[in-house]
């Protein structure tokens, strides 16, 4: 299936790479500005610092099931729910996925019932939020 107009302006607002699969219009891309190590191991695997944004079932209000999920940081997760929230997004999970991470990583889930464009720009203005410089953990020397 090839990708619509819609689907490839859902993904630049995002600032994501646009594809079709499964017949979904998604959009992903990775964390750059996030350096985990994982069990003392640098990491750059999109199953580390994924980004990956959806829409799909567009009815005939124009509003379709938008999808979103993020790696986060602990220091930035109260004020991206936040900003979720006040854009009328539903958080459905905040969780993580790797164990001895450095700094520590989490992964948000998010959606709503949207216009796939005004989904996609509610969920920029959150991701606008997120740092741009990794905050280390701080070490307390005895």
């Amino acid at each position: 299936m090839a990708l619509s107009p819609l689907c490839r302006q859902f993904a630049s607002i995002l600032r994501a790479q646009p594809m079709v699969i499964n017949g979904v219009c998604t959009a992903s891309s990775v964390r750059n500005n996030i350096r985990p190590r994982i069990l003392g191991k640098r990491s750059r695997s999109f199953l580390t610092i994924p980004q990956a944004f959806s829409f799909e079932s567009i009815g005939r209000d124009g509003r379709a099931l938008c999808l979103g999920e993020t790696v986060i940081l602990t220091s930035e997760i109260n004020r991206f729910i936040s900003r979720l929230r006040r854009h009328g997004i539903l958080v459905t999970a905040l969780h993580n996925h790797w164990l001895f991470t450095n700094p520590n990583l989490w992964y948000i889930h998010f959606e709503k019932n949207a216009r796939p464009l005004d989904f996609a720009r509610d969920t920029r203005d959150a991701l606008d939020l997120l740092t741009t410089r990794v905050v280390r953990p701080l070490v307390v020397k005895k």
